[in-house]
């Protein structure tokens, strides 16, 4: 049988009846909030995640564009050194006929072999720049499909969310106004309280009643003479094994 800890307190035993039902208002306001957020389901967490997706397929689309105007750059120098190299070699023809000598000849002759091997080596690398070009178009060409995929995914996710928290909207700013009322009515140490034991709680709930002797979040038993020192409400108890706060099953009594 689990045992209930009481927190340290100088209420009045009205004032921590008081506190009780405000604690207890302030649960069954909370729960209607998380219902309604609970119509929104994975909506949320899916157009999040499309969007960082989309923002990583950019980045990605951003790299190959560079690495697109990389290889557009370096067909660029090969081709100048192509058009440098011809004019060379003109410029070359030209002396030829002006050479006293076969020593001179073959020097020119040899500059003119040398210019067209630069040109043949330019068009080769050319030739695998071109290849390199192609395989990143398609990769670029394959990147702005899954983009356009995604956004499209991502307008229709969009749509949803929207729809559904417009015929939510004005019912939880009117539950988020009143929580804000009913939290003031709580004291700050007990309201820190309340906040931490939701958060740790998978279903939201921080206060509970006593039902048939038991915690009604964790179902442990507690004595009898907690239990009728919570339905007296003398003060407030938490749960010793899920640490809810326990309020009496009549609480919401008129």
């Amino acid at each position: 049988m689990s045992k209930t800890k009481t927190t340290d307190t100088n209420y009045s035993p009205t004032m921590v009846s008081d506190k009780l039902e405000v604690l207890y208002e302030l649960q069954n306001v909370d729960s209607q909030i998380d219902k309604v957020r609970v119509l929104r389901g994975e909506l949320p967490l899916e157009v999040e995640d499309l969007e960082v997706e989309i923002k990583k397929l950019n980045d990605r689309l951003e790299k190959q564009s560079d690495i697109e105007s990389e290889f557009n750059n370096s067909i660029v120098l090969q081709e100048n050194k192509i058009k440098e190299a011809n004019a060379l070699i003109k410029k070359y023809e030209t002396q030829q006929m002006k050479v006293r000598n076969n020593r001179e000849f073959d020097a020119i002759n040899k500059e003119m072999e040398f210019q067209g091997l630069e040109i043949e080596l330019a068009n080769k690398k050319i030739k695998g720049v071109g290849v390199e070009l192609e395989e990143n178009a398609g990769k670029i060409k394959l990147i702005k499909a899954k983009i356009r995929e995604r956004k499209k995914h991502l307008k229709k996710k969009k749509t949803e969310l929207d729809s559904i928290i417009q015929s939510t909207e004005k019912e939880e700013a009117k539950l988020l106004s009143k929580k804000k009322k009913v939290s003031k009515l709580i004291p700050d140490s007990l309201m820190s309280s309340y906040d931490s034991i939701r958060l740790a709680s998978r279903n939201g709930l921080a206060v509970v009643k006593v039902s048939r002797g038991a915690c009604g979040g964790c179902f442990s038993s507690i004595t009898s003479q907690h239990h009728l020192n919570i339905k007296l409400r003398k003060e407030i108890y938490f749960c010793e094994n899920c640490g809810r706060i326990l309020v009496p099953d009549d609480i919401d009594s008129k």
